[in-house]
Formats: C-alpha cells, sequence, structure tokens
C-alpha cells in the first residue's frame, strides 16, 4: 500500500486522480491499472507488462478485483502479448499480490516469484518461487534485476530495467507524494538505505507501483531523501513546541491535508519517532490515560 504525505502549501496526494486503464509507458513497458483506486492506492495499483515478444512478464497483480482481469487482457492485446511469461511481485502487500490467484484462475498455471515472507505470504496456497537481492529475470527484449529495498515492507524488491535504466520502484518511489512507513513492518532506517541504493542506480525513469510515470527518475529519489530529512526536522520543531503524542504531531505536520489522510500520516511520523529512539534522540513514555506513547527529546 501507498499513500501520499509529501507537506507545505497545497501538497500532491494521488486521492481522486485519474490515469488511463492501459498505456504504454517505454517501448518494453505497458501499464494496466489495478482497478482499486483508494485512500492508500490512489487511483489504483500500477502493474506492469514488461518485454518486447509475445510473451511478458507482468509485474504486481493489484488486488484481486474483478474488473482488473478484463483490463488486464485488453493490456495485453495492446501490448503485443499473448500470454504471460510469469509473475513477479515487488512485494507482499495486498494491493500487489491479491491478484494473482484470480490470474491464475482465468490464465492457467503461471510461475510466480517473489522474495519471501512468511507473514506476507501465508495468506496465499498458490506457489511462490524465492527471488533474493541481485536475481535476474529475462524475457525477450528485457532484463530485470532485483534490488532488494526494505523499508516499506520487508520483502520490497525493485526491479531495474537494464536495457533502458528505468526502475520498477514498487511502493518506494511513487508518481505523486511519497510512501507510508507503516510502523510495524517498516523500518524508516532501512528505506533511507534503500533510496541510497537506488540513488546509485541514476534511474532514467521511474515506473512506479502507484501514480504516473516519472521521468526524471535520480531526481526523484534524490527528492525523496530531502523530504526525509525535512519530515524529521518538523518532528523535532514539534517535540520542541510541546506536541509529545503522535496526533498532535500529525495536526501540525500535516495541516494542509484532509484528516481523512491523518491515520496514514501518523504511521509515518511513527516510523520516525522509532529510528530517532534507535538513534538515542528521543525518548518515550506509556501514557495509561491516552493508552498511547508520549514523546520526548532527550
Amino acid at each position: 500500500m501507498a499513500r501520499s504525505d509529501a507537506g507545505g502549501g497545497s501538497p500532491p496526494v494521488m486521492l481522486g486522480m485519474q490515469m488511463p486503464d492501459f498505456d504504454r509507458w517505454s517501448s518494453r513497458v505497458v501499464t494496466a491499472l489495478g482497478q482499486n483506486p483508494s485512500a492508500f492506492t490512489g487511483p489504483g495499483t500500477n502493474t506492469y507488462l514488461v518485454g518486447t515478444g509475445e510473451e511478458k512478464i507482468l509485474i504486481d497483480t493489484g488486488d484481486g478485483r474483478p474488473d482488473y482481469l478484463p483490463v488486464l487482457e485488453s493490456a495485453m492485446e495492446f501490448a503485443g502479448c499473448s500470454r504471460l511469461q510469469e509473475i513477479v511481485l515487488t512485494h507482499g502487500h495486498p494491493d500487489h499480490i491479491g491478484g494473482v490467484q484470480s490470474i491464475l484462475d482465468r490464465m492457467g498455471p503461471l510461475r510466480v516469484r517473489k522474495m519471501p515472507n512468511a507473514a506476507f505470504d501465508a495468506p496465499y496456497d498458490f506457489a511462490m518461487e524465492p527471488l533474493e537481492d541481485g536475481c535476474i529475470i529475462e524475457t525477450e527484449g528485457a532484463t530485470l534485476r532485483g534490488i532488494h529495498t526494505p523499508g516499506h515492507a520487508p520483502d520490497h524488491l525493485c526491479f531495474l530495467l537494464e536495457e533502458e535504466g528505468g526502475v520498477f520502484t514498487g511502493d518506494n518511489v511513487l508518481g505523486v507524494g511519497t510512501t507510508i512507513i507503516p510502523a510495524e513492518t517498516g523500518d524508516l532506517g532501512d528505506y533511507l538505505a534503500s533510496l541510497e541504493k537506488l540513488l546509485d542506480l541514476t534511474p532514467t525513469k521511474i515506473f512506479p507501483a502507484h501514480g504516473p510515470l516519472v521521468e526524471e527518475g535520480s531526481a526523484k529519489v534524490q527528492e525523496y531523501l530531502d523530504h526525509r530529512l525535512e519530515r524529521e526536522a518538523q518532528i523535532v520543531r514539534a517535540l520542541e513546541t510541546g506536541a509529545d503524542q503522535v496526533p498532535a504531531m500529525v495536526k501540525i505536520i500535516y495541516a494542509a491535508y484532509p484528516e481523512s489522510l491523518y491515520a496514514a500520516a501518523g504511521q509515518s511520523v511513527t516510523s520516525h519517532l522509532l529510528k530517532l529512539e534507535r538513534e538515542g534522540r528521543v525518548a518515550r513514555q506509556p501514557d495509561p490515560a491516552t493508552e498511547s506513547d508520549r514523546w520526548q527529546l532527550v
């Protein structure tokens, strides 16, 4: 899942954004929209047909909405794809893996591959072959290299399209706004390291899991790194002014946002606080009255 949380002025968000059901983003990449719009997914999950031959790789599958299958089939016809070679997953969040079974039911047996994660993989009965950091996946006209990029999710892989220098970034870099870091299964320190790893790839384009194509890949990744540093500084300033619980910090930092997004914003604020706690810069104390933590600078 993904959510925009960029700050300042009139912040860009994906809520309400419209995108075409399918489109060509390069000579090797055709999109098919997952038909699952929401506050967490924006216009929906981008799934990708990759390659130049009649058999193509499908990256991600949406969450299993019935409306997705005819869109996928139309995208396949548009892309000159007679069948799928295999399904490759960026990570195990439901809006990426949830559509696998319906595709298998419609199209028959297919290889499904992802980085293993017991908690995320357990709900699904279909077989999955493991992927790891540095893995190579090939199809006619396209070579994908997997890069382990945890932070948003522990099993997250991005995929470098070797022939073009573009990167399928999953939920780590979005077309608009920035990614939520779940407080329970995410890790902001890991996420920042993953962004640095992506920056080292000097991506030409970014093919995100949500939102439009990003034409200036390296600049977008640097923007993400800068944004996280600014968000951390905002949290420290909120603590200095006396805001000591997450909801109070969210109201200050995300004042320009609809309140419907505050719960998602709270996840990222908590992830920042946990990073600061590991660094010894903040401390927390449980508050029985509110059944939540109070935070203070050390």
